[in-house]
């Protein structure tokens, strides 16, 4: 009979409670899951070159890894203070009634002065603690960690509130700063590219300024290419440059780009009583942290904060000031912004000192030339002229028929008067119009040439006498209104196709204008003749008009000059 085969013993089984297999599965598959995240977070804030976007995602990794409500990311300068403050959470709305750049001081300079983490259950009650700002969003747990780039604290990553309540933990702490060292290095390249990219748009505008002035294009539009290349470079809302006027004693905005920017040009201010007067005087522009509070009467009501003067020229030769502003709370301007703009400004300046070289060069050239063609009008052309007027004169006694006698008279008659005109063109050669100061005898010109088109023909002229020594400014413009008026009666109503205008400068300073037109309209319009009678009397002169006795018109014009005047 055989013996019942007797159960072996069950296996020894390690006793591990189910629930701790469970945790340690739990926290073994958030490690790796956190891992890859951060991994991930790392990725994704090395894909781009672009700071500002760099910022925002190193910010937005930053809450997603410890699952933070609320995060930020404060850019700090050397002396600790925020230039720039990036926040994640904050709604819309609330984000408008805060402020946008927290001081950094307190618990948020703790990471800049000590450089290394802070990690708090409660940030209320941390002795560096002093309050939130109105309409900031109530706060509890609060973890903060430097970001450095080598050995300078670039900024700070700030975490609050843990999403379902809780603290942050050592693990929070660890991710948060391997994204922070991560951080430091892709901040560190999109330096290095904003760096390249400025370097690169500063070359490149300063040889196209070069190009363009020395190609021969106009001053004024090269200006406003580099006050548009500077707003640019300098990320300003708004650029205006100053220049001084003839006394040296007001600047006046002259060019300005930005939206809306034309409604500066025009603006006026002392240099005695505002600080771009003293960076035009002093040769040394400055860095402004508030435009609303410094003294500049030009950008008074507007909402420009930070601010950049610049100086355009050298300390020893200013020609303007650059000023720059942004609207609102943006970041002020830094160091590097102002030393590259200071070179720009000075290096377009020594492009347009060569420029204007160049072209007093070019000037003397055309001069010396003018000079030269005066002299041959006047020592060879003048002078055979009046041999050829003298000849005829002495060969008029000898002919006998009054006919051919008459002929020969009206020939020295017309070579007298091309002398005249020779003469007045050699004075014009020699006294060339200033485009700053224009002459008498070429604004005259310029008179005629405008009311050229609406005539027939080019007018004759005349211009004899000291026009541009003798007459004084308030005759001048007297005789400038009033022969504009009488061309412009010739045009409209005289159906003419031959003007003379003759103006001479000895005791008088005299107008005379012909025509062969339809002469004077009975019972037509006398409002324009009035007014020249008027403006004749007021200067202790008089006026006349009528009509010629073949065919026309003639105007007659005069007032005494005050050097000839005879006393009361």
């Amino acid at each position: 009979m055989h013996r019942p085969v007797e159960p072996l013993d069950p296996p020894t089984v390690p006793q591990v409670r189910l629930d701790e297999l469970r945790s340690r599965l739990e926290d073994a598959l958030s490690t790796r899951d956190r891992v890859h995240s951060l991994l991930e977070a790392v990725l994704s804030i090395g894909s781009d070159l672009e700071l500002g976007t760099v910022l925002r995602r190193i910010t937005e990794a930053a809450a997603h890894l410890v699952d933070a409500e609320y995060a930020g990311l404060g850019v700090v300068d050397g002396s600790g203070t925020f230039t720039e403050f990036i926040p994640v959470g904050v709604p819309a709305g609330e984000a408008l009634r805060i402020p946008r750049f927290p001081h950094g001081e307190g618990v948020l300079g703790y990471p800049t002065r000590e450089r290394r983490p802070l990690r708090i259950g409660d940030m209320r009650r941390h002795a560096d603690f002093s309050g939130f700002p109105p309409g900031h969003p109530a706060m509890t747990s609060f973890l903060g960690v430097p970001i450095q780039v080598r050995d300078e604290v670039f900024g700070n990553l700030y975490l609050a509130d843990k999403n379902g309540g809780g603290e942050f933990d050592a693990d929070d702490e660890a991710v948060v700063t391997a994204l922070a060292t991560a951080a430091g290095v892709a901040i560190e390249n999109a330096r290095m590219y904003e760096d390249s990219r400025q370097r690169e748009r500063y070359l490149t505008s300063s040889t196209e300024i070069s190009t363009r002035l020395l190609s021969g294009e106009a001053a004024e539009d090269v200006l406003g290419y580099l006050v548009q290349q500077a707003r640019q470079m300098a990320g300003a809302d708004l650029a205006v440059l100053l220049l001084p006027d003839a006394a040296d004693s007001e600047l006046t905005a002259e060019i300005a780009d930005g939206e809306g920017a034309q409604v500066f040009v025009g603006a006026c201010m002392r240099m005695a009583d505002s600080p771009c007067g003293q960076v035009y005087r002093l040769g040394k522009g400055g860095i402004v942290p508030d435009l609303r509070h410094a003294d500049c009467p030009m950008l008074t009501g507007h909402e420009f904060r930070p601010g950049l003067l610049v100086l355009l020229g050298t300390p020893n030769q200013s020609r303007g000031v650059l000023v720059l502003g942004k609207i609102g709370a943006a970041a002020p301007f830094t160091d590097v912004t102002k030393r590259m703009l200071d070179a720009f400004a000075g290096q377009a300046a020594v492009a347009l000192e060569l420029a204007e070289a160049r072209s007093d060069a070019e000037r003397l050239v055309v001069l010396e030339d003018r000079d030269r063609i005066a002299k041959d009008l006047h020592d060879i052309v003048i002078q055979r002229l009046f041999a050829s007027a003298m000849t005829l004169m002495s060969a008029r006694r000898m002919v006998a028929d009054p006919e051919a006698g008459e002929r020969i008279q009206r020939t020295i008659d017309d070579l007298d008067v091309t002398i005249r005109e020779i003469r007045s063109t050699v004075f014009a050669l020699q006294h060339p119009p200033n485009a700053h100061a224009p002459s008498l005898r070429s604004r005259i010109l310029a008179s005629i040439e405008a009311t050229t088109r609406t005539l027939q023909r080019r007018p004759g002229v005349r211009l004899d006498g000291p026009l541009d020594s003798d007459v004084p400014e308030e005759q001048g413009e007297q005789l400038l209104a009033v022969l504009h008026e009488a061309l412009s009666n010739v045009a409209r109503h005289a159906e003419a196709d031959e003007v003379h205008v003759s103006v001479q400068a000895d005791a008088r300073l005299t107008l005379e204008v012909t025509d062969n037109g339809v002469g004077i309209a009975d019972g037509g319009r006398s409002s324009g003749l009035r007014n020249m009678a008027e403006r004749a009397a007021a200067l202790g002169g008089g006026f006349r008009i009528g009509r010629r006795p073949d065919h026309g018109t003639e105007l007659h014009w005069s007032v005494p000059l005050p050097t000839h005047r005879a006393p009361a």
